[in-house]
């Protein structure tokens, strides 16, 4: 018998005379008995890397896959049963799994799968999934095609839950592109957004730069001190929400300087929203026991032919313009 849990000695210990079949037959037991343990041996080390597979994966939170080709049967190891949260070991094909990706990392993700498949390539790539009990993933996916003669046969690779990773990149980045005080876009996120002027990196082209000056903001941060000044800058932030339009870009660019980004992709009614802009701000602020009237000047350029800093400069310009026009009004430039 083969006791797996140790070693086996093999022992053969006989004084009888055996003709050769009978000595080739038992030479025969003795090899079977030695194939044995060494299938034995292979099963039980192949359990332990197993094992010690597994319990790395977890660690990590990552599954190995493998999907045969053509019949594209999938393989998974329980880590990745466990990301897409479904039943360890239960029976899943490639059409249920691809179903769980929000379509746009479907697409990517068959875009990038055709080409390695085609050129027995590999490929990495994040992915946004929505599991099995409805909850909102991300996770790491690499691939490697395995192929003969330039044919593919198998792709195989890790899939790596990233969502913790995702949202506190996500987090950080929300944090360097803000404005602390207010809450707004800050400078940088600003001038991100206005060098992009097309639109080629976030899709979203620029359709006018309004800059925003607070008219008396100066009087109430001097004679009411810092901290009532910076209620004054919260409040307005606040407005500026309120009044700017769908899909824009609301920064604060400076002391008591704010900027508007319109979304070019819609058309806005530049002079109406200069109205609501200039009206909210006539508006009294509640600082303390008294309430404080601040205003707001605007200087507007609409994106034509220019680059970001001739947009900026031309909004400038027409901000200045307003401002010597008796503030609390709006200048376009370049406008008849």
């Amino acid at each position: 018998m083969i006791d797996e849990s140790r070693p086996l000695w093999i022992v053969l210990w006989d004084i009888r005379r055996r003709n050769e079949v009978a000595q080739q037959i038992l030479l025969l037991r003795v090899a079977e008995l030695v194939g044995q343990s060494a299938m034995a041996g292979r099963r039980a080390a192949e359990r332990r890397r197993q094992n010690l597979l597994e319990r790395a994966s977890a660690t990590a939170r990552i599954g190995i896959w493998s999907c045969s080709l053509p019949d594209q049967r999938i393989t998974w190891t329980n880590g990745v049963y466990d990301l897409f949260e479904l039943p360890r070991g239960s029976l899943v094909d490639r059409d249920t799994s691809l179903k769980m990706y929000v379509p746009e990392s479907a697409a990517q993700m068959q875009a990038l799968r055709t080409e390695a498949i085609a050129t027995c390539g590999d490929f990495n790539f994040d992915a946004e999934i929505i599991t099995a009990k409805g909850n909102p993933r991300w996770m790491r996916i690499t691939a490697t095609v395995d192929g003969v003669d330039g044919k593919a046969r198998r792709i195989f690779g890790m899939k790596q839950n990233i969502t913790e990773e995702k949202h506190m990149a996500d987090r950080m980045r929300a944090l360097a592109e803000t404005d602390v005080l207010t809450g707004l876009a800050n400078r940088s996120r600003f001038n991100a957004w206005l060098e992009d002027l097309h639109g080629q990196r976030n899709g979203v082209p620029v359709g006018a730069l309004i800059l925003i000056d607070l008219d008396n903001f100066k009087a109430i941060n001097d004679t009411l001190g810092h901290a009532q000044g910076d209620t004054c800058l919260i409040k307005a932030g606040e407005r500026l929400r309120e009044c700017a339009p769908p899909g824009a870009l609301v920064a604060r660019i400076g002391g008591d300087e704010f900027a508007i980004l319109t979304d070019g992709r819609e058309h806005t009614d530049m002079d109406s929203l200069s109205r609501t802009i200039i009206g909210a701000f006539r508006q009294s602020i509640q600082l303390g026991t008294h309430e404080h009237s601040i205003g707001a000047s605007l200087g507007i350029a609409m994106r034509g032919g220019q680059d970001a800093d001739t947009l900026y400069h031309d909004a400038d310009a027409a901000l200045y313009a307003a401002k010597s026009a008796g503030r609390g009004t709006w200048r376009v430039a370049n406008a008849a």
